[in-house]
């Protein structure tokens, strides 16, 4: 408990008044010496007297009770803080401020800890402590020390920051420490497949770095988890690196440096680039038999596709026609069968056959090369009319070898409305189309088709079935190839609306990615993506049920995830990564890799210790730095404005706070006797003056 006392005034009259009181007052006694008057100074007196009984003067008296100073602590608990020794060094920097702190009276200790930044933002040292700030009664806070290895990412904070007390830092960390960093400086986002793509890397040494370890540095780096691949890199030079996609989709490279001996750590050894490899443009060659009401409808289709070269032959003479015309005159150009099945045909992507009939153009031989090109890794989609059923059919040549079915030779004439079969609800070709239609009590709503070729299976899968569940759509892999069979060729009514229509345009785009390779739309995958640090798993199948996914974590250590189906033929699970870096899932025979969390974090871009970044604020406070491993400093008290750190010590300053819990106050005299000094000083004065 303190107790202060001062005089206070309670005039009165205003001031002013007062003021011009005291003006008159000092003439007359000045005239009074002037003139000789011996009770010159008696009358004075008088005068004061009057005028303290104007101000009317009382003593208050306050009782204080004094408040504790404060010493802010920030603990930086962030990544970059916990390699090598610094977690230790700040665990015993904290504990000795701890101690220091505690065994001094009238202080208060406050602690705030510096985590991870979120979405990768680092370490938010400035933001912590502005919001720590907000939260003291500044004219209480006697200094703030900072544990820390001094990377801050949120220099934009710092600026027209103000301390009324001095800021310091101790910083973790060793003089000795180095370290390697791998930095991607350039990487496309999207890349062609089929062509290479140029990556630009940079190998990054930090600190004091060995006299042996300079040099080159040993680079590996895989895609999409496979084809291992090593090369030599200089360090500290810009470099280039080429590499050619040949999976469509998402792919995933991963380049790892190898450890050097002695450097700070690993994490910042690997960068993880994403690029989305696409194709450049879908060759297509479209042949057509004589003209249908569903060839603009293809032509069309495939035409108003940017990415589509198509080339396009019609053979335009109907086959019943007998007017001697040579076969190898039946287009209006010479249809160039060797350029197209035999010198180019491996330049196309995919083929189709639109109501085609065997009528002497194509040969046997070629017949036989268009099957090699499909088992080779090209596609087919064959469209059939009621020419499939007749006795020119292609399946009756060689092409028929790699049919996923045969036609009966039926052509089935009535309105039926095509359908998704339960294995096609399952496979990315199909799945989720009957949602696409209006709907109806008798069907999925779709228009009608009114012809069909009647085909039994022989192999593949049937996606969707027409008239008494006969096969209408089948898909088929023939050696590395890919082979679609509609047996319709009136898929045009659908463009056309009649009905409502149907989902045309959405299937034969399904069809035309599933017979490239499209990894979507594949009917056997094991995906991931990752938002944050949490995956979400996927795996598509034709099967009723899957096993669970096995996920191997960048460390190496292993996990098991179990899928839920979510819809027919997806199966799916939420799993959170422990850690940031390159996961591997494997379920069955099946493989993907996926990465989470940014391809460099913030937390190890810099990871040599430094007190750059707190150095303006060190600076403009008098405080001071200490690196931990040089010793941990005392703890002294100085005065505001003066040096808050020397060798050895770190300084607080007293603010000397309190707060008031008593107020009183009493005249220093009452009225009368200020009255009754000056009237006895005033006959003091006239009774000297008198004799």
């Amino acid at each position: 408990m303190l107790q202060n006392q001062n005089i206070v005034f309670a005039p009165l009259l205003d001031w002013p008044v007062i003021w011009v009181v005291a003006a008159l007052s000092a003439l007359i006694v000045g005239l009074a010496l002037w003139r000789g008057l011996r009770g010159w100074w008696l009358r004075g007196f008088a005068a004061v007297a009057l005028l303290a009984a104007l101000a009317n003067p009382s003593i208050q008296s306050e009782e204080r009770d004094s408040l504790q100073d404060i010493a802010l602590v920030v603990t930086d608990r962030s990544a970059s803080n916990y390699l090598g020794t610094r977690r230790a060094q700040t665990d015993a920097a904290l504990a000795h401020l701890e101690a220091e702190l505690g065994a001094r009276d009238g202080i208060e200790t406050r602690h705030v800890e510096i985590p991870d930044g979120p979405q990768n933002a680092g370490t938010e040292l400035f933001t912590v402590l502005r919001e720590a700030l907000a939260d003291l009664p500044r004219d209480r806070l006697a200094g703030v020390f900072v544990i820390s290895d001094g990377r801050v990412h949120d220099l934009a904070q710092r600026d027209g920051m103000q301390l009324p007390a001095p800021i310091h830092l101790l910083k973790s960390g060793e003089s000795s420490d180095w370290d390697r960093r791998l930095i991607v400086s350039n990487a496309p986002s999207f890349a062609i497949l089929g062509e290479p793509i140029t990556l630009g890397l940079r190998v990054e040494d930090q600190g004091a770095v060995p006299a042996d370890q300079s040099g080159f540095a040993r680079l590996e780096y895989t895609i999409n988890g496979e084809e291992m691949r090593e090369t030599r890199v200089p360090v500290g030079e810009d470099l280039e690196i080429t590499v050619t996609l040949e999976r469509g989709g998402m792919n995933v490279l991963q380049f790892e440096l190898e450890e050097a001996p002695g450097e700070l750590t690993t994490r910042n050894n690997a960068a993880i680039v994403q690029i989305n490899g696409v194709r450049d443009r879908l060759s297509v060659l479209l042949v057509s038999g004589e003209p249908n009401a569903g060839q603009r409808t293809w032509r069309n289709l495939l035409k108003s596709d940017p990415a589509v070269d198509l080339v396009h032959f019609t053979i335009l003479r109907p086959p019943d026609r007998h007017d001697g015309v040579p076969v190898d005159e039946l287009s209006l150009i010479a249809f160039p069968t060797r350029e197209l099945f035999v010198d180019k045909i491996d330049e196309f992507d995919l083929i189709i056959f639109d109501r085609y009939r065997r009528r002497g153009i194509l040969p046997n031989s070629y017949f036989n090369n268009i099957a090699r090109y499909v088992e080779d890794g090209g596609a087919l989609l064959v469209i059939g009319g009621p020419e499939l059923a007749s006795a020119d059919s292609i399946w009756r040549s060689p092409l028929g070898a790699v049919f996923p079915a045969r036609p009966t030779s039926r052509v089935l004439e009535e309105g039926f409305r095509p359908t998704v079969t339960e294995l096609g609800q399952r496979h990315p070709v199909t799945a989720g189309l009957e949602s696409m239609a209006p709907g109806s009590e008798d069907g999925p709503g779709w228009g009608r088709w009114f012809r069909q070729i009647e085909m039994e299976p022989d192999q593949g899968q049937t996606v969707m079935a027409g008239i008494d569940g006969k096969p209408l759509l089948v898909l088929d892999r023939v050696g590395e190839g890919r082979l679609a069979l509609i047996a319709s060729d009136q898929t045009w009514l659908w463009d056309r609306g009649y009905e409502g229509g149907g989902p045309q345009l959405e299937l034969l785009r399904r069809l035309a990615h599933w017979m490239m390779g499209e990894p979507d739309l594949e009917e056997e995958t094991l995906s991931a993506t990752a938002e944050g640090q949490r995956l979400t798993i996927l795996r598509r199948s034709l099967r009723d049920e899957v096993g669970d996914v096995t996920v191997t974590a960048p460390d190496g250590s292993e996990s098991t995830v179990t899928l839920n189906e979510d819809s027919p033929g997806a199966y799916q699970a939420e799993w959170d990564a422990p850690e940031i870096g390159l996961y591997r899932l494997e379920e069955s025979d099946l493989s993907s890799v996926v990465a989470v969390g940014p391809q460099a974090p913030r937390e190890f871009e810099q990871t040599i210790s430094t007190a750059e970044d707190l150095r303006p604020l060190i600076t403009a406070t008098r405080g001071g730095t200490v690196r931990i491993e040089d010793g941990l400093p005392d703890l002294r008290w100085v005065r505001e404005g003066r040096a808050a750190a020397g060798r050895g010590w770190l300084g607080l300053t007293p603010r000397d706070a309190y707060v008031t819990t008593d107020l009183r106050s009493a005249a220093l005299l009452p009225g009368w006797a200020w009255l009754l000094l000056a009237a006895g000083f005033a006959l003091g004065a006239w009774l000297r003056e008198g004799r």
